[in-house]
């Protein structure tokens, strides 16, 4: 009798259903909301045959579409990653006035519609705009050039990599540095030996993050860019472009190129943060 009490005081009532119904809402929701929609894109490519892939891949327009995109959006997610780090440790480390506002305003990209940034962004950085007309003299034309989609995907990607790396920083023990200090490492060895090596995989996964919504971005881009076709011309626009010319093969095939590529891109970049876990966690 005392062991089939003891038995029932350790099952423990749980505030989540069980493992199976827990699975099986998991599965649906992700199948209606990821896997179908991302199966039927698939399907509609099948279609097409390999020929038509090659066709589609053979154009230079569409190559210098995917070129910008993917190109401009790895570069956008790495340089968002270093100024995220920068902008994370002075928040989480830094005690100063309208921090909290400072704290708020980094958000401001995921609140703002992606067309509103656009049209601030061109506004700010045209000829005859604040920043525009103090770039123009130096010879710098950063609106309707693909320079410009590279701000604005460092605009759109930056709270990824905050967001990401922030709580990592608030975990480092102090007492770290202070020891790496008192046993003489100056603050260059103290950086990349001491304060780094936990941050890597948080980093990468803001990285990630950045470079997944940075390859995917419309709204902010249009405005900005100047959509010269083989200049400044990106991916999904052209996609768009393709479905009012009503060439639907055309934009299915880009699609899922596009679909392809961000697939192999985020499993490499998924392997590298595994890789770094592992690593950190056995050194």
């Amino acid at each position: 009798m005392g062991q089939v009490l003891t038995g029932l005081r350790l099952k423990q009532p749980s505030a989540l259903p069980g493992f199976g119904l827990s699975l099986g809402y998991t599965l649906t929701y992700l199948s209606v909301i990821v896997l179908i929609p991302l199966a039927a894109l698939i399907y509609r490519a099948a279609g097409i045959g390999l020929s038509g892939f090659a066709d589609v891949l053979a154009d230079p327009r569409v190559q210098a579409a995917l070129r910008t995109s993917f190109g401009i959006a790895f570069a956008a997610a790495f340089t968002a990653s270093l100024f995220g780090l920068l902008v994370a440790w002075v928040l989480t480390r830094y005690r100063f006035p309208a921090r909290r506002l400072v704290d708020a305003a980094v958000d401001l990209p995921f609140a703002l519609p992606t067309a509103v940034a656009g049209i601030a962004l061109a506004a700010l950085y045209a000829p005859n705009g604040w920043i525009g007309s103090l770039l123009e003299p130096l010879g710098l034309k950063v609106a309707f050039t693909p320079l410009g989609i590279f701000v604005a995907l460092v605009f759109v990607a930056l709270p990824f990599a905050v967001r990401t790396v922030q709580p990592l920083i608030g975990e480092i023990d102090r007492e770290l540095e202070e020891a790496a200090a008192t046993l003489g490492a100056s603050r260059l060895v103290t950086v990349f030996r001491v304060v780094l090596p936990p941050l890597i995989p948080g980093m990468l996964t803001g990285f990630v993050l950045a470079f997944a919504r940075a390859v995917g971005e419309y709204g902010s881009v249009i405005f900005v860019a100047g959509n010269l076709p083989y200049v400044s011309e990106i991916a999904p626009l052209l996609v768009v472009i393709k479905l009012e010319e009503y060439d639907y093969k055309g934009a299915t095939a880009i699609a899922s190129i596009m679909l392809a590529i961000s697939f192999v891109s985020l499993l490499l970049i998924n392997l590298l943060e595994a890789y770094a876990r592992r690593r950190l966690g056995h050194a």
